[in-house]
């Protein structure tokens, strides 16, 4: 007889347990998307949204980052600029497929001028749909390329946090700048296991980029700063973006070097500094025995190079090789962090009998001399009660307003251009211009970044009044999201720094062909989207109504109406009609 085996009920199976399988974790394109940047330390996109990148939107609020929404991609493109600018940590847009992505090209285009490091990610048609027509399927890594460090397609899910963090590195190696990212719809909404996607661990996969360039160069530029009798220095925009401030500083006190500053640099002294000159650099570029300049390429801005002084010794410190010495001749040339060698060339300094600070005296002197001379002769116009207003009597009221916590920023031609003669910030990283591509539209959305980052600094912005007229609509977005601000708007109803060179290159008659505006009421405008708004018709107005639109803690724009029969000197002088 057959022996039967008994099952315990220790031994026995549990009951289904042939059909019990372990499903691996799964995670979508969109939430690696947001895994990569919170890994890069994003806290903030900005974004309009559209059918294909909305799953970037719920990662996002898994991950804790804010998401600003604007009414235009051009203004979040900006805006991711902005960010970047302010806070030292890379900015990010996400915009949709076709007009999404290309609507966002000038925002891309100007942080690429301007070297400031961002992503813009925009959405694709899926993979399966391939070169079928889909809704807004364009080449949108092609057109990007020209105008970015780095532009991919995401081929597959597994990749999406990856090429972010690749997308970020590239922004950052040598002089930084923006990258691009498109995502098609079909990669973006997958879902895949956990443990094959890479998703880069935060501070695992970059290298340090601060170099403190070749060592004998360093040196060389020490014995130049020590043997020097008028020695100037030009602190330009990365000398903000490698936050160099307290390694300038110390170098120009230490040697006695005056020093000027543009761009992002603008601020690294305080405008009662000693040692800080603005209206006497020509002077001071055509008389020196050694000119160092900081971060600043030798572009339109400089002449070309053509306008520092063929007898001086020419020093270029920059991020990156391919701009040092490019269009003029050069001494020597540092490619490196600005922070890490203006410090290394301090401490060369260092511990010698003689810095040649004292014998400087003089020199410091003689351009005080001449920064002294130029500003009483331009003094009665900014103190002018001419009515309608002369601009400088407005920038320099907006001088005068300014805090030590206040971020100016500055949006149009030729108002923009006046301002820069005559305000100053207080402190560094608080002045904000688009930069070389001289983009009008980015003072909303900087005010955006600015406000957003900082919430307890106030932001303080010029305007031109065709500017103004380019991104105006997203006033309404700093309105929704509580941004306030206190907006000047330089109305001359005119594009007047187009207006100066159709008038001098083709006579009075010909002057108003294409660039006269409406008389615009931009108080109104303002109120009618729920901010503060004000007119200004005479100069003793302009005081009161600043400090109204600072009392009322809203968005603001205080409309006031300048002269439009003046130009800047500036605008006199551009090398484009030349």
């Amino acid at each position: 007889m057959a022996q039967t085996t008994q099952t315990t009920p220790e031994n026995a199976a549990p009951l289904g347990a042939a059909e019990q399988t372990h499903e691996p974790e799964q995670v979508s394109g969109g939430h690696l998307v947001a895994k990569a940047l919170k890994a890069e330390g994003v806290d903030t996109i900005f974004t309009l949204c559209g059918g294909h990148i909305i799953d970037i939107y719920d990662g996002c609020v898994d991950e804790g980052i804010s998401v600003i929404d604007v009414r235009h991609e051009q203004v979040a493109a900006h805006a991711a600029d902005g960010y970047a600018r302010v806070t030292g940590k890379p900015g990010c847009a996400v915009v949709t497929a076709g007009p999404g992505t290309t609507d966002a090209v000038t925002g891309v285009a100007n942080a690429f001028r301007a070297e400031s490091p961002m992503l813009l990610i925009g959405g694709q048609g899926a993979l399966s749909q391939h070169k079928m027509g889909s809704l807004q399927d364009l080449p949108h890594v092609d057109m990007m390329d020209p105008i970015t460090k780095f532009a991919a397609s995401v081929p597959h899910t597994e990749r999406a946090a990856d090429l972010v963090s690749m997308a970020f590195r590239e922004a950052h190696h040598g002089a930084p700048g923006p990258s691009f990212l498109e995502i098609p719809r079909d990669v973006l909404d997958a879902r895949v296991p956990v443990e094959k996607a890479r998703v880069p661990e935060a501070g695992h996969y970059r290298a340090s980029t601060r170099s403190a360039g070749d060592p004998q160069a360093i040196e060389r530029l020490a014995d130049l700063l020590l043997t020097s009798e008028r020695p100037c220095i030009l602190l330009g925009n990365q000398v903000w973006t490698c936050r160099a401030t307290d390694s300038a500083v110390k170098l120009v006190r230490e040697l006695n070097v005056p020093a000027f500053m543009n761009g992002a640099g603008r601020g690294t002294l305080g405008p009662d500094d000693p040692l800080h000159y603005q209206l006497a650099r020509r002077h001071a570029f055509n008389n020196a025995d050694l000119i160092i300049i900081v971060g600043t390429p030798f572009d339109f801005r400089m002449g070309y190079g053509k306008r520092l002084s063929p007898e001086a010794t020419v020093v270029q410190i920059d991020l990156d090789y391919r701009t040092v010495g490019k269009n003029r001749d050069i001494d020597l040339g540092i490619v490196g962090d600005a922070d890490a060698v203006l410090s290394a060339v301090a401490e060369a300094c260092s511990g010698r009998i003689d810095n040649g600070a004292t014998g400087r005296k003089q020199w410091l002197q003689e351009l005080r001399e001449v920064e002294t001379t130029a500003y009483n002769k331009r003094l009665p116009r900014q103190l002018s009660d001419a009515s309608p207003i002369d601009p400088y009597r407005l920038v320099h009221e907006i001088n005068e307003f300014l805090t030590e916590d206040s971020i100016y920023i500055g949006d149009g031609g030729d108002i923009v251009t006046f301002s820069g003669q005559v305000v100053q910030p207080k402190a560094p990283g608080h002045w904000m211009d688009p930069g070389p591509l001289g983009t009008l539209g980015v003072g909303i959305p900087f005010i955006m970044a600015a406000k957003h980052a900082f919430p307890h600094k106030e932001v303080v912005c010029l305007f031109g009044d065709g500017a103004l007229s380019l991104t105006g609509w997203d006033f309404e977005t700093l309105v929704r999201f509580d941004l306030p601000f206190i907006g000047i708007v330089g109305n001359n109803s005119s594009m007047n720094q187009i207006r100066y060179g159709q008038i001098d290159k083709y006579g009075a008659d010909r002057g108003r062909v294409g660039n006269t505006l409406g008389h615009v009421e931009y108080d109104k405008f303002a109120q009618m989207l729920g901010g503060y708004g004000e007119a200004v018709h005479h100069p003793s107005e302009i005081a009161p109504a600043l400090q109204r639109a600072r009392e009322s803690g809203k968005p603001s724009l205080i409309n006031v109406w300048v002269d439009p029969e003046v130009y800047a000197p500036g605008t006199m002088n551009q090398t484009m009609y030349k």
